[in-house]
This record gives structure tokens, sequence and C-alpha cells, in this order.
């Protein structure tokens, strides 16, 4: 599934005087308009840059957090609960409210607290007769490095992959957990740990890609029945060092999130070309060796783009909307 968010115009835009060129036609369709288009001009008028997009689902600004959750994350926790692997991930440029999406605020809680709140509950109103067992690990790659959230002092672990292909984190930390509220400590608690500098674009902008893995373990009577993994992943923004004006160590760091995520663009335009022998290479990065299963079909996935209605941020949500309807033509295979 593949969603899009388009957030509130923020008040730094509307003083440079940035148009309005983002609008959803309805909950699935969204057309955005070129802001040096001249409407008057006939004879461009078949070269229009204006285009629509088709979503599964499209929030305009005024969408809540809750209605966010409902129509994107909410069927996840079923899907979890019954054996299988689910993966929510945002994508977007610098600044368009992605960690705002996945982690919320005190007053409105995001993606992550409310799938949290709703998987302990559907664990509390279970059988008796089968026991659950709930444990998390969450990370960070900064700089093409992994580091442990919850043990920073751990420095950089390192990828290794399984005669399967499975692929997981050397000595990552993983806490058993036992309630939402205990999740959201630790979650609080590896966020402060997190690489977080101001760009121009962003005064919160965060340097890094996070993820949460929630695995949930059922047993009835000391012999394992199913056993499925939730992971949450707040991306990088897109960088543009003219729109973010990096200099320096934000300059490198934006090219280790740029890479990253070409490396992701990458694999989701392999995946949607047709051609099922076509060589996916998932190896040029490891934000996408961690998202391999999530990307191939082992995995029930939903991506969240978000997007400014800015018309100073054109480039950046044209850019964004282009690699949102790659990933929606992906069209998944189960291995």
């Amino acid at each position: 599934q593949v969603a899009l968010r388009i957030r509130p115009m923020s008040a730094a835009e509307l003083a440079e005087g940035a148009r309005h060129i983002a609008h959803c036609v309805d909950h699935q369709v969204m057309v955005l308009q070129d802001p040096m288009e001249d409407s008057s001009d006939v004879l461009r008028a078949s070269h229009s840059r204006q285009k629509s997009y088709l979503f599964d689902v499209v929030f305009d600004s005024t969408a809540t957090q809750e209605t966010v959750y409902h129509a994107t994350t909410q069927s996840l926790v079923a899907v979890v609960t019954s054996g299988c692997n689910a993966t929510v991930f945002t994508y977007g440029p610098t600044g368009c409210g992605k960690t705002y999406t996945m982690l919320g605020t005190d007053g409105e809680l995001g993606i992550c607290a409310r799938t949290l709140a709703e998987l302990f509950q559907t664990i509390e109103d279970s059988s008796s007769d089968v026991e659950y067992e709930v444990s998390l690990s969450y990370l960070e790659i900064y700089n093409e490095m992994i580091r442990d959230l919850l043990s920073p002092s751990l420095g950089c672990l390192q990828l290794w992959e399984d005669a399967s292909g499975h692929v997981q984190v050397v000595g990552l930390t993983t806490v058993p957990a036992t309630s939402a509220n205990e999740v959201m400590q630790l979650l609080a608690r590896g966020n402060r740990q997190r690489m977080q500098e101001p760009t121009a674009a962003n005064c919160t902008s965060s340097r890094s890609h996070a993820m949460l893995q929630v695995t949930v373990r059922q047993s009835h009577r000391g012999r394992d029945l199913r056993h499925g993994c939730l992971c949450m992943i707040d991306l990088a923004g897109s960088e543009r060092a003219a729109q973010t004006q990096n200099r320096g160590q934000r300059m490198k760091e934006g090219a280790h999130i740029n890479r990253s995520l070409l490396a992701l663009g990458n694999c989701i335009k392999a995946l949607s070309q047709p051609a099922s022998s076509k060589y996916i290479n998932y190896r040029d990065s490891k934000l996408t060796r961690l998202l391999k299963d999530s990307l191939r079909g082992n995995s029930h996935t939903v991506m969240i783009a978000h997007i400014s209605p800015a018309s100073t941020a054109f480039e950046e949500s044209r850019s964004t909307l282009a690699y949102a309807q790659r990933a929606k033509s992906i069209r998944a295979t189960v291995e």
C-alpha cells in the first residue's frame, strides 16, 4: 500500500509568498501544478507539467493523526499477530512531516504509539491459552553506519546474512516489553540518542534512518505457534544542498542520506518493472539490505510519502511523487 500525506503550508513558506500547488481531487487522486506555468500560454498548453497521481489513499493538510493511522497502519496489527511480517515507512523531503507522522507529539500521538497500544490491547483481549512474548530493537543508520539506539555504547554494528538470505544486525540489543507505555519509554530513550541537527529546511532535521523492530512470538503449552515482526521506519529526508543550505558535516550527512535513498529508489524501480528475471541490487546500502524482505514480498508493506504543497518545493514534491508512484507499481511475490 502506498499513501500520500500533504502537510500544511509553513509560516516560512507563506512569508516568502509561496502558492499552494498540491491539491487533493478525492481520497486517491492528487494534482501537482507547475508554478512556472502560464495559464494564458495556448501554444504550450499541450506540454503542461501539471500531473495527476493515483495512490491507495491521499491525505490533505486537514487529515488527523488518527485518520492516517486507521487508513494505513491499523490493519498491520492483525497481520503481525497472525504470524506474518509487516513494515511501514515514511518517505519524503526534509521538513515534510515524516517524523511527526511516525512519532507524533505528546498531544498528537503518531503511528508508533497507536500501533503499539493496539498491539498490546489485542494481546490482552486474546485467548488465555496462548502466551505472547513481545521484544523490540531500535537502531539508526547514520553515514552508512549502524548504531544501536538502546545501547549506543556498543559502537558500529555489522550486518550478517545467513544461508537463507535473511539479514540481521550482529549484537543488536533486544529488549522484552510488556506494555505500550514501556515501549514508548524505550523509544523516547532511543530518540534522545538519534542524530538530529538543524538545516535551513527543518530546525530538527533527522540526519539518520531509524528502524524500530517489534517481534511477537506466540506459544501454547511451551510449543511455538507463530512468529511475526513489525518494522516501523522513519527515513531521513531526501536532500538538496541548495534547499537545506548544508555545508561541511551536514553536507557529508546529506550525501550519505541521498546515497541510501537512491539505492532504495533503484530497488523500487527494478521491482516495479515486469521482467521478473531482473537482478535487484539490495547490497548498495545498509538500508536496502535491511529492507530486503519488506520490498520483495515477504512482508505486508505500507509506504507513506510526504510532500509540501508550496510552489517553492515543486521539484522535491515532483520527485517524491514519482518515487511513490513507482513503489505503487511493485507486484510483490512471497518467497
